[in-house]
């Protein structure tokens, strides 16, 4: 008994005098309480040192820092998918000085993405769960992108992110002409298919080289300087509102030009006159560098 109590006590390296001397019982005691903490204590390091190898303690700060830039996002875009379409979006997305985040169900697939998306706030998981979308803002953000390549998922993920929020703007990526209509009906606002429109691009390229590639250079990365958007009616000073397009323009300009109007039904009147009344409802579609569309912006808001 004093050989198995004074070598625990050595092994352990406890190595303490007793108060009063022990019974048999007590040292026993004593030897299974220095045995088990000792166990306990090596467990816990053990533990630890795995977490510290693997990268778990790094994973779970970086997932901690990634849920709280989530839950700042506030008028943002969901891009669901990182495949190649999803990828292209983020960086034109990124270009734009939008913010968004990506839902992507395969995190190797992920993890490879990474070094090119520097920052990228993203959530691992089935962009067709309900509560991911949830997670993911769905209820603050502006606009939708679905990029699967299931046209099912994406049907689901439209029907669930139409039901989440009325107003969203959702885009939907379709790989077969039968999920167009589908889509539709389900609640995406635009239909793309990437396929058909890379044909088109490169069938465009032959009949109108020069007019393709301008449009090229303004969507690339080296001409992001140059930009497109739409001012809605809205947002007009009362002062300007429902007054001839001429009127629109002219009002502190900023160098900005007019390609075209969206009406109140939905169709585009390209190149209109001066004379065109802005009324309710009306878009006008203009083209500029961004500092110029920046600061038309800024005079509307002010």
């Amino acid at each position: 008994m004093e050989a198995l109590y004074m070598t625990t006590i050595a092994i352990t390296t406890a190595g303490f005098n007793e108060v009063r001397p022990l019974t048999n019982e007590g040292r026993m005691f004593t030897v299974f309480l220095l045995l088990t903490s000792w166990a306990t204590f090596a467990w816990a390091i053990a533990r630890i040192t795995q977490f510290i190898v693997t990268g778990e303690v790094n994973k779970y700060f970086k997932t901690r820092k990634n849920m709280k830039a989530v839950s700042e996002l506030n008028h943002h875009v969901i891009l669901c998918g990182f495949g190649r379409n999803g990828q292209q979006a983020a960086r034109t997305l990124k270009n734009h000085n939008m913010d968004f985040i990506v839902i992507e169900k395969e995190e190797e697939s992920m993890e490879r993405a990474l070094p090119f998306f520097p920052g990228l706030i993203y959530l691992i998981g089935d962009g067709t769960d309900d509560d991911l979308l949830i997670k993911a803002g769905i209820e603050k953000a502006v606009a939708l992108i679905t990029a699967l390549p299931d046209d099912a998922d994406n049907v689901f993920i439209v029907l669930s992110a139409r039901t989440l929020n009325q107003k969203l703007q959702i885009i939907s990526r379709a790989s077969e002409e039968s999920a167009f209509p589908k889509l539709r009906k389900a609640g995406a606002d635009n239909v793309i298919m990437p396929d058909k429109i890379g044909g088109s691009h490169m069938a465009t390229l032959v009949s109108k080289p020069d007019v393709i590639e301008f449009m090229d250079f303004l969507t690339s990365e080296d001409g992001e300087s140059v930009n497109m958007d739409s001012v809605p009616y809205d947002i007009l000073p009362p002062e300007i509102k429902d007054k001839s397009l001429k009127v629109v323009m002219e009002w502190n300009k900023t160098g900005v030009s007019c390609l075209g109007i969206k009406n109140k039904e939905g169709k585009f009147v390209i190149n209109p006159p001066d004379e065109t009344q802005v009324t309710e409802g009306c878009k006008v579609i203009v083209f500029g560098t961004r500092a110029q569309i920046a600061e038309m912006k800024n005079n509307l808001d002010d």
